[in-house]
C-alpha cells in the first residue's frame, strides 16, 4: 500500500493530507475532489470572510434561516463552550473582531468596539433552523477548523480507509490502526524556527493557539467579549483530544478558563504556556518539554 499526498490551500490556510491507499488512481482523485468540495461548501456556508457566505448574509438581515445537518454539532458544541467559559468563547465575537481590524479585508485598523449581545438575546436554534433575532456577525474561528478537519477525516474513513494523517494550518489529526505515533513540534511563539517539546499522538488530535501569529497593535486573533481586550498572560496553549474539533475549542477555552475546571466537563490534555515562560500542563499530556523545572529555559 503507497502513501498518497495532497497539498492545497483553503478557508485561508495550508491543508496537507497524507494517506495510506490501496485506491485506484482515478478513485484517489476522485477522493480529493469530493475532499476540496467539501471544504468549499463548509466555508461558503460558515466564513466571515466571504461575501459570499451564508455568515455573511445573516450579519445583514434577521429572520429565521435553515442550517445544514453539521450545523447541530458545531452549535451544540458552541453552546457548552459558551457556558463553560462564563460567556467568554462565543459565535457573537464576529463583530467584535472585525471591528478591531481583524475583518474580511484584514485591514487590521481598529474601530470603536462594543461588547457583544447574550447567545439568548441575539440567537434561538432549534435544528435546523436559526432564528436570528437582529442581524449579527457570528464567528467560528474557536473551533470550526477543527470540526472541518474532523468532516474530512470522516470522508476518507468512508471510503475504507484507516491510515491517513491530516493537517489544517497546525490543526493536527492522525488515525491508524497501528501503534505507531506520530511526533509533533510544539511550536515557539516567539521563534517559529524552534520548538519547546515534541507530542506523541496516535489516533488523536492535536492543536494549539497563540497571538503571535495574527496579532497587530493591541490585539490578536482572541477576544474577551467582556473587556474588549485580547489576553495577554498566556503566549500559547495546546491540546490533545479524540477529536479536532474538542482540541480546536479548548485552545481557546484555556485562555479563559482554568484547564483543571475544564476538563471536568470535557475529556482533553493541555499544555499552556504563560508570558513569563512559566507553564502548565496536564498529567496525561503525551509531550516531552525542553526543560526540567516548570520555567522554559528560553
Amino acid at each position: 500500500m503507497k502513501t498518497v499526498q495532497l497539498d492545497f490551500e483553503a478557508i485561508g490556510t495550508a491543508w496537507k493530507i497524507e494517506i495510506e491507499s490501496s485506491l485506484t488512481p482515478d478513485k484517489q482523485q476522485l477522493l480529493f475532489e469530493k475532499i476540496e468540495k467539501r471544504i468549499e461548501v463548509f466555508d461558503k456556508t460558515y466564513s466571515r470572510f466571504r461575501k459570499d457566505s451564508f455568515i455573511t448574509e445573516i450579519s445583514l438581515n434577521k429572520g429565521t434561516y435553515t442550517f445544514p445537518k453539521d450545523a447541530k454539532a458545531l452549535f451544540s458544541f458552541y453552546k457548552n463552550l459558551y457556558d463553560a467559559t462564563n460567556h467568554a468563547v462565543t459565535p457573537l465575537i464576529g463583530q467584535a473582531l472585525s471591528d478591531a481590524g481583524y475583518d474580511s479585508d484584514y485591514s487590521l485598523k481598529p474601530k470603536s468596539l462594543s461588547n457583544p449581545p447574550s447567545w439568548d438575546d441575539a440567537l434561538n436554534y432549534k435544528h435546523p433552523k436559526l432564528e436570528v433575532k437582529h442581524p449579527v456577525l457570528l464567528d467560528f474561528g474557536a473551533a470550526g477548523k477543527g470540526y472541518l478537519v474532523d468532516i474530512v477525516a470522516g470522508l476518507i474513513k468512508d471510503e475504507g480507509l484507516t491510515e491517513f494523517y491530516i493537517n489544517a494550518g497546525g490543526d493536527i489529526y492522525q488515525n491508524s490502526t497501528h501503534k505507531q505515533s506520530i511526533k509533533v513540534g510544539l511550536e515557539h511563539p516567539n521563534d517559529f524556527s524552534k520548538v519547546i517539546g515534541v507530542a506523541n499522538i496516535h489516533n488523536q488530535s492535536i492543536c494549539a493557539s497563540s497571538g503571535n501569529r495574527r496579532n497587530w497593535g493591541k490585539f490578536h486573533h482572541i477576544i474577551n467579549p467582556h473587556t474588549l481586550s485580547s489576553p495577554r498572560n498566556i503566549l500559547s496553549t495546546w491540546a490533545v483530544a479524540d477529536t479536532a474539533i474538542l482540541a480546536d475549542g479548548m485552545t481557546t477555552c484555556l485562555f479563559f478558563e482554568k484547564g483543571e475546571k475544564l476538563q471536568t466537563k470535557f475529556n482533553f490534555e493541555y499544555l499552556i504556556l504563560f508570558d513569563d515562560y512559566s507553564y502548565e500542563i496536564s498529567s496525561n499530556f503525551p509531550s516531552r518539554l525542553y526543560t526540567n523545572t516548570n520555567t522554559l529555559s528560553l
